[in-house]
């Protein structure tokens, strides 16, 4: 299957289960990987054969500052409703949610989440 990835979106949301978390915020990135055929707008260079980056930006950017959820697996199952319910050509979205700063004690990079979901159509 081919695929088009959407890396390092970033955003500020107020997802947490701590307090401070919803409300002061973060720093969140999302990375999508949409399974679908583009073999079609590979011939014919139009955008309507394939998926506009752009709208899937906006249907991230809508859930990550928008409604707040406790949990990362919330806001990553969100993600990946909508953008199989919005882009009927996608068939797979893997979403990579990543909370960079969150306010455990310890040393590391960053925690993260991902999931990937199917149409079921």
């Amino acid at each position: 299957m081919d695929k088009i990835l959407i890396n390092n979106m970033e955003f500020y949301g107020y997802h947490g289960v701590l307090p401070e978390e919803n409300r002061l915020g973060q720093r969140f990135r999302v990375t999508l990987t949409l399974e679908l055929d583009l073999q079609k707008a590979g011939k014919t260079d139009n955008l309507h054969d394939t998926v506009s980056y752009a709208e899937v930006y906006e249907v991230c950017k809508e859930i990550v500052e928008g409604k707040p959820y406790q949990l990362l697996e919330a806001v990553a199952e969100e993600i990946s409703k909508l953008v199989l319910e919005k882009f009927p050509r996608i068939e797979q979205v893997t979403v990579q949610l990543i909370k960079p700063d969150p306010p455990i004690r310890g040393h590391y990079q960053s925690v993260a989440v991902e999931i990937s979901r199917r149409t079921s159509r």
